[in-house]
């Protein structure tokens, strides 16, 4: 007979409770890709935990609590790594075309803009291999932090660090160039 109750299954609670839950991940993180990966991550909890035979009493409760644990982890490794779009903003506020597209074309300006990258070409000069070359590859030549990765081998977060680096030293060159015409 059919009177036998069924426990649900797995996809039936995937099906059920999808919606609501990646809206509530949505909410929290604005990047869909993020918030997909996150209720794949938060769905291949629950099977494990099913598949070691741990039961889950309240299903929609523990499935939002998961979620809650996963998007405070990504918060988490977002704040504990640098990510390209953070660096690129803490840079941007000081890098070559910004700062040189707001001079004129005078003879002055022309001049200044000639020593500032006659002062850059040097200073990247004195750099080691390779953050100079991470440099010149994500600023002068506009690649992604993703294909540099892909071409050396190297980590995102390598590459960045080289990066951050090379930065914080031509900081300091330009700055001292600066310094001196005043």
């Amino acid at each position: 007979m059919d009177s036998e109750i069924k426990p649900e299954g797995p996809q039936e609670v995937f099906q059920r409770e999808r919606g609501s839950l990646l809206a509530f991940i949505r909410r929290r993180i604005p990047n869909e890709e993020e918030a997909e990966d996150i209720l794949q991550d938060v769905f291949y909890q629950m099977l494990e935990t099913l598949q070691r035979m741990v039961p889950i009493r309240q299903v929609r409760s523990w499935l939002f609590q998961v979620s809650r644990n996963k998007i405070a982890d990504q918060y988490r490794r977002r704040e504990a790594r640098p990510t390209e779009e953070r660096i690129a903003q803490d840079e941007d506020a000081w890098l070559l075309p910004g700062l040189l597209a707001d001079l004129g074309s005078g003879p002055e300006e022309t001049l200044f803009r000639e020593g500032v990258w006659e002062a850059v070409q040097e200073a990247l000069a004195e750099l080691p291999d390779h953050q100079r070359w991470v440099f010149e590859q994500h600023e002068l030549e506009g690649r992604s932090f993703k294909e540099l990765a892909a071409d050396t081998g190297e980590s995102v977060n390598t590459l960045l660090s080289r990066k951050r680096y090379a930065v914080l030293y031509l900081r300091e060159v330009l700055q001292a160039w600066y310094n001196d015409l005043s």
